[in-house]
């Protein structure tokens, strides 16, 4: 995608997301929710799984039936996060890249999830491309995405609370680089980029503040978990969880060499080289950083 085309991304570099959202922010109910979630929805076993938007590893482990895992973020600071977190094994390969330009080589990979990240999608369609690009074909696709059409945003539009209208298929920016999206129009997606739906999991039913203070988060994510599949006849809740399969046939071999994994995000080319803590593409001659056990493809190095 040219530099002048491709949309705006989201920079966690220096956050402290990690710690100030999830370990210390109250969202223990969310955590086990989803974990629910994938548990129900991911394959047991697979030989290489892309997490889109890892951020610093929280779900990672999550896919132990995987014999190796890479995660992909923007942010080199929560990479390094997930690294202090994992360990540098070769069973996790860390990726610094922008989900609009994937520096992988199609049809890599039989499964990849991408939780808590499309909502930060400005062009949803175009990142959806790219991860079907890169998965076999049969690959699982697991993804989550924050639910325009959730019952909150019902009611407060009902009550004239809220401007935007939840019923409209058109995401909406709640706030820059934020966006909500109608079940309806990620579906018409996937299925136009060659996805078949094959369950959906209604999922955060109790996302509500007075429910989540009172009441412990493993009992009410035990509630959730009796209703979340009510996802595959409505989706009203704050999250929804969907796995797609990508349409296709023979599924081809995975390379044992991560260098055989990336392809030059700017010109498409593959193999690369590996140039001591670069990565070199002899077609166009970009290179790309190769620094503390993370590749970094996110073109703001030369």
């Amino acid at each position: 995608m040219p530099e002048e085309k491709r949309p705006p991304v989201i920079d966690y570099e220096g956050s402290d997301y990690q710690t100030r959202f999830w370990e210390t922010g109250k969202r223990d109910y969310e955590d086990r929710c989803e974990a629910i979630a994938l548990k129900r929805l991911l394959p047991k076993n697979g030989k290489l799984m892309l997490e889109l938007g890892a951020g610093a590893g929280r779900n990672t482990l999550r896919y132990r039936g995987f014999e190796r895992v890479v995660l992909l973020d923007y942010s080199r600071t929560q990479l390094k996060q997930a690294q202090a977190r994992l360990g540098r094994t070769e069973r996790y390969i860390y990726v610094a890249a922008d989900i609009y330009r994937l520096p992988f080589v199609d049809g890599l990979f039989d499964a990849t999830t991408m939780i808590r990240t499309l909502h930060h999608m400005a062009d949803a369609p175009a990142a959806l491309r790219q991860v079907r690009n890169v998965l076999q074909p049969g690959a699982a696709f697991i993804l989550e995405y924050a639910n325009k059409r959730n019952l909150k945003a019902i009611l407060r539009y009902t009550l004239h609370r809220q401007t935007w209208n939840p019923f409209r298929v058109d995401p909406v920016e709640f706030a820059p680089l934020n966006f909500d999206f109608h079940p309806r129009a990620v579906r018409g997606w996937l299925r136009e980029l060659g996805f078949q739906v094959e369950n959906i999991l209604a999922v955060s039913h109790f996302r509500v503040g007075i429910l989540k203070r009172n009441i412990p988060a493993r009992l009410l994510a035990g509630l959730d978990s009796l209703f979340q599949w009510t996802g595959a006849l409505w989706q009203f809740t704050p999250s929804v969880f969907i796995k797609a399969r990508a349409d296709g046939g023979h599924k081809g071999s995975i390379p044992v060499d991560p260098i055989a994994f990336f392809k030059c995000p700017d010109c498409g080319h593959t193999p690369l080289e590996h140039q001591g803590e670069r990565l070199a593409c002899p077609a166009c001659n970009r290179t790309w950083k190769f620094l503390d056990g993370i590749y970094d493809f996110r073109g703001d190095e030369a």
